[in-house]
């Protein structure tokens, strides 16, 4: 009987990839990969919701968190775990959790997936609650430990969502506060959803998060200014960007930069209206963070 989720077709164009060299082997996946980004523009007005979504659940002192199983589990897990030193977001704002634990994230757990009730568990020791929201990840749409933990998250007041590759079921549309599904096809290996599917996974979540935190104000331009200098590299990045939108020398910049106890973006509003640390954070704390709202455009 042919399975009904498109994730688990057998896509007619790769049939006989096991004859091919290398070469065509390559070509033939990055043809099919070139459908990915095209799949995910046409829900665009879903992940735009979903940004609204987390923005009001990050301004209400809530958390995010990722929800999936293998590939899906994964990749959640990986975009919570940038956060902190891309946008200096406090490590539980945004969350992965991964049926099995952590241990899956370097071997496979699969059974672990099958069980709702372990799902539903992770939920009960987050303490999920009604200032929160849980998307759950699951291309197939169908991961038990996945729906386990969507229906106590939503038992417990919170908000959801579904990420899935597949035509979600009316049902699903229903339940949840917001779906996801770019419609990628079938993969070149039946069923291997680490391939187009995990591309379009990571590239939902990658924009949901930068979404929400450009509306946060953590970037002023394109620049990534709610940075906290903790490294050399990071320490280079945030002199050269209050050169550049300051026009200061070297030394000058960073003797601001310290002076704003390494926070790039006080450091930012310190140089440009002539404030102290403290007067620049408390004109930050008033714009909800937007450096925008406080020292203007860019130029």
């Amino acid at each position: 009987m042919r399975d009904p989720r498109l994730t688990e077709q057998r896509n007619p164009r790769s049939k006989r990839i096991d004859r091919l060299e290398p070469l065509a082997i390559v070509e033939l996946i990055n043809q099919e990969d070139r459908g990915v980004p095209e799949a995910v523009g046409l829900v665009a007005p879903a992940i735009a919701r979903a940004i609204e979504l987390v923005e009001e659940t990050f301004r209400q002192g809530g958390r995010l968190i990722y929800v999936g199983a293998g590939t899906s589990g994964r990749l959640g897990v990986l975009d919570a775990s940038e956060m902190p030193p891309t946008f200096r977001t406090d490590p539980s704002m945004v969350q992965g959790v991964i049926a099995g634990g952590y241990a899956a994230l370097t071997r496979a757990q699969e059974g672990a997936e099958d069980h709702p009730e372990d799902g539903a568990a992770a939920m009960d020791e987050r303490e999920v609650g009604p200032n929160d929201f849980v998307m759950g990840i699951a291309t197939s749409g169908t991961t038990p430990y996945v729906h386990g933990a969507l229906a106590r998250a939503r038992a417990r007041g919170a908000r959801t969502g579904f990420l899935l590759c597949s035509p979600p079921p009316a049902e699903l549309v229903a339940t949840h506060d917001v779906v996801i599904a770019p419609l990628v096809g079938p993969e070149v290996i039946t069923g291997s959803t680490r391939l187009k599917a995990g591309t379009a996974t990571k590239l939902v979540l990658n924009t949901i998060t930068t979404g929400a935190m450009v509306r946060l104000g953590k970037v002023y331009g394109n620049l990534m200014v709610d940075l906290q200098v903790t490294a050399q590299k990071l320490q280079d990045r945030g002199e050269r960007i209050l050169m550049e939108l300051l026009s200061l020398e070297r030394e000058a910049t960073r003797a601001l930069l310290g002076e704003a106890g390494g926070h790039v973006k006080t450091a930012l509003v310190m140089g440009r209206l002539g404030l102290s640390a403290e007067e620049a954070r408390a004109r930050l704390q008033a714009a909800g963070g937007r450096v925008a709202q406080v020292v203007g455009d860019e130029g």
